[in-house]
């Protein structure tokens, strides 16, 4: 990209520990993607987000600042890695053109970031994450030019959509997960395969903290908004709940009657989750370091990974990788 206003990267200083594989965190949120590849052995080398908040948490976990707004980091000055990881986000993009290829249909957009990172560095795979409703995004255009470019450089993709509830949490939590390997120097058909998950299922009623203060939802706001209407709704949850309740959204703090779920607990009688059912749901540790307030706290686990989920996608990549001699 010509007259590009590049900024300083921030390398991780290099550390005697061996390990199975390098990797990038891009659009790195809070780290969740980061925590499940140092799962399966990987190294992050590189990392970038631009919300000022969620890299204030991302320093308090893992001791370092990521790099702020993609577009203004020069591919050149990346360190070299074997897999890059990016939960980006989903943008209209330009008609196709019959000559310029699917490559030139991404300029303007986020993807396009990651696309020239991959075409410099030529990682060994990648792993992209995103709503499911990437498929349909402007009656599928989308994610035919996404694909499209992929495949452009040379890089055979498998995508799917799994749920959070066949991993260990009890969440619904469907995303769409693609998956590339360098084809060059391969021979045949990668066929990488996606884990299918648990059939053991968990329930939100083993994952609830009991007399929970500070999160409750006052008497008036129940009785004129949140149970105005004999509808069904919100979901409210207690100690034996037998479900997985709903997909936590960045916008949780809103107190939404219809998209949200309630515990039936505290003084008020219904409060929202703590920080640690938060973290629970979405598979990170207890001893995550949450510095912000609460609002940003459910903004970024919100828009973060299902950590169990990125976990298992990864051990088979690592597998697929070692298998067909990548890394």
């Amino acid at each position: 990209m010509k007259n590009r206003k590049t900024q300083t990267l921030f390398t991780k200083p290099k550390t005697k520990k061996k390990t199975l594989f390098t990797f990038i965190d891009l659009f790195a949120g809070i780290g969740g993607t980061r925590t499940a590849f140092e799962k399966v052995g990987g190294e992050c080398v590189f990392s970038s987000e631009w919300d000022s908040s969620c890299q204030k948490t991302y320093e308090a976990n893992f001791g370092e600042i990521p790099a702020g707004d993609i577009t203004g980091i020069n591919e050149k000055e990346i360190p070299d890695f074997d897999i890059l990881v990016a939960g980006f986000p989903c943008q209209p993009f330009s008609t196709i053109g019959k000559r310029q290829g699917f490559l030139h249909s991404t300029q303007g957009t986020l993807f396009y970031d990651v696309l020239r990172i991959i075409k410099e560095k030529r990682p060994v795979g990648f792993l992209l994450e995103n709503v499911p409703g990437l498929t349909n995004h402007d009656s599928g255009k989308t994610f035919e030019i996404i694909l499209g470019a992929l495949n452009e450089l040379n890089y055979e993709v498998r995508y799917q959509i799994l749920n959070s509830v066949d991993f260990g949490v009890p969440q619904k939590r469907k995303r769409i997960y693609i998956v590339g390997f360098d084809k060059r120097g391969v021979r045949g058909e990668i066929n990488f395969q996606f884990p299918k998950g648990k059939s053991k299922k968990v329930y939100i009623k083993d994952f609830l903290e009991k007399n929970a203060e500070g999160f409750g939802i006052s008497e008036y706001l129940q009785k004129n908004y949140i149970f105005k209407k004999k509808d069904g709704k919100p979901e409210v949850v207690d100690h034996t709940s037998k479900i997985q309740v709903k997909t936590l959204v960045s916008s949780y703090h809103k107190i939404q009657r219809l998209t949200g779920t309630f515990v039936k607990d505290g003084k008020t009688g219904l409060r929202l989750f703590t920080t640690g059912e938060c973290k629970a749901i979405m598979g990170f540790s207890p001893h995550f370091i949450v510095p912000v307030s609460r609002t940003q706290m459910y903004r970024q686990f919100g828009n973060s990974v299902v950590i169990p989920v990125v976990h298992a996608v990864a051990k088979e990549m690592i597998k697929k990788a070692i298998d067909i001699k990548l890394i």
